[in-house]
């Protein structure tokens, strides 16, 4: 059952994320090849293989990376969504209460979870009220308002990607060496890293580029 939520909600992240630069096609057609090819390479355990040099993870995350920033400098400002850019956040919920289920089962390990280090759900928790306010009031917080927040959220995803990263059993591995984060090496949790990290990484960019060229 696990792992169907997972697909289910890096759909939905894709699903907003598409609605949210204004149904931008590239995005849809990038969406759908990575996450094929990248499933299809997990899916047999090719990235579980922590022995190549460099290490075969390395090969899941630069084209994502990539194809992202090349997004964030051509998606047309005057075409995206902020509500659905705000709604992209609130997937951040199910992901934190995935990754608590995973620790459970020995997968990753709690530094990466709410009851570690990680409190970026309550990011996906504060977006669920923004978007509550923008859709109730039908207007937009204050630009110093979503500069704050917008911020804030980049420092929290860069820190739990940082743990991430480093309890991962790869050469950088510093931390959890009891449990180490193995899932996101693993097929469906390869998402994770892979684009919908990305997702929410770039959601929060353009809508601080929206705001400082509003």
């Amino acid at each position: 059952m696990l792992p169907f939520l997972f697909i289910a909600t890096t759909l939905l992240s894709l699903i907003l994320f598409y609605q949210g630069t204004g149904k931008d096609k590239r995005v849809l057609v990038f969406s759908i090849f990575w996450l094929l090819s990248i499933g299809l390479i997990s899916y047999n355990g090719y990235f579980e293989n922590t022995q190549e040099k460099p290490p075969r993870f390395i090969f899941a995350v630069i084209p994502s990376i990539i194809a992202f920033i090349w997004f964030y400098r051509t998606i047309d400002l005057n075409r995206i969504k902020p509500k659905f850019l705000v709604a992209v956040h609130v997937v951040r919920i199910p992901v934190e209460l995935i990754l608590f289920e995973l620790f459970l089962q020995k997968k990753v390990p709690i530094l990466m979870t709410f009851k570690g280090w990680n409190f970026d759900i309550l990011m996906g928790i504060l977006a669920t009220f923004i978007l509550f306010y923008m859709l109730y009031t039908k207007k937009n917080p204050s630009k110093s308002f979503i500069l704050s927040w917008n911020i804030l959220g980049l420092l929290f995803l860069t820190a739990i990607v940082l743990m991430a990263v480093l309890s991962s059993p790869l050469p950088i591995q510093l931390l959890a060496f009891d449990q180490p984060n193995l899932a996101v090496l693993q097929f469906p949790y390869i998402y994770l890293p892979t684009y919908i990290v990305p997702v929410v990484f770039i959601s929060h960019l353009l809508t601080l580029k929206d705001t400082l060229h509003g």
